[in-house]
């Protein structure tokens, strides 16, 4: 299972493309809301999530979690018990942290990114302490992917579909949706 948090303030393009084309992998995701019923992204796009927060409840059917940027849907993200329970659960029991835009600063204030390689939107370099920065628009290092931003989200959510199914299974999906 894949959940994909939402709070106010986040990035439609970074949360949907990765949505979408994990969906289209035959994945199973679910959009958790954090601290709305609605939840309202930085273009002013409302999006009913599947769950709300008070549902989620981490567990070992976690595969991955996707945390999408934007502002102030990273700070909103940030903020979260639920969110931060949830990435410490998937550093104990091992799960993907996949993290776009402005998002890897929560992972980069947490020490999470001491020693790995990651990337995020420019100017939010220096919250990746410890971290060794990437130009690269989306980079993984072990347990934790991370993403420059909007621009990549389609090659972001391909590279999720390529760890938790088949790299033929995303070159599949990238044909089908005309990316070169």
């Amino acid at each position: 299972m894949i959940y994909v948090f939402l709070a106010n303030g986040f990035e439609e393009t970074e949360a949907i493309a990765p949505i979408d084309i994990l969906r289209r992998s035959e994945l199973k995701v679910v959009t958790v809301g954090i601290g709305e019923d609605i939840v309202v992204s930085s273009h002013g796009i409302a999006v009913v999530p599947d769950i709300t927060e008070v549902d989620f409840v981490p567990s070992d059917d976690i595969d991955m979690i996707v945390l999408p940027g934007g502002m102030p849907g990273t700070l909103n993200l940030e903020k979260s018990r639920t969110v931060q329970d949830a990435i410490g659960f998937c550093i104990e029991n091992d799960k993907y942290i996949a993290a776009i835009c402005a998002a890897p600063s929560i992972l980069g204030r947490k020490g999470l990114l001491n020693g790995r390689k990651a990337t995020c939107f420019p100017g939010f370099e220096q919250f990746l302490a410890g971290a060794e920065y990437s130009p690269e628009g989306v980079v993984q290092d072990g347990k934790i992917i991370t993403a420059k931003g909007a621009g990549v989200a389609i090659d972001f959510g391909l590279k999720l579909s390529e760890i938790l199914t088949s790299e033929a299974n995303a070159k599949k999906i990238r044909a089908s949706l005309q990316c070169r």
